[in-house]
């Protein structure tokens, strides 16, 4: 991870289930600053796809998700 793409905000949704990782994702970006990135730490899965479908319709930038079985670490800059 190089430093550009550090996370100004982590985002702890362990646990909940779809849709709300990316309602609370969200909510979250509404207080953020175009450009920062936030990290959404999720065990549910089907953020792997909801995540980066919902970063297209909202034009935000999917920066990369890392997955090491049971979390999912997934990284989102603001870009609106």
């Amino acid at each position: 991870m190089n430093e550009e793409d550090k996370p100004d905000v982590v985002l702890d949704a362990v646990g909940l289930l779809c849709p709300m990782p990316a309602v609370k994702t969200a909510m979250e970006l509404e207080k953020m600053k175009k450009g920062e990135v936030i990290e959404v730490l999720t065990s549910d899965h089907i953020s792997k796809t909801d995540l980066p479908v919902w970063c297209r319709e909202t034009g935000n930038q999917l920066v990369d998700i890392k997955d090491d079985g049971e979390i999912l670490k997934i990284r989102i800059r603001k870009a609106i």
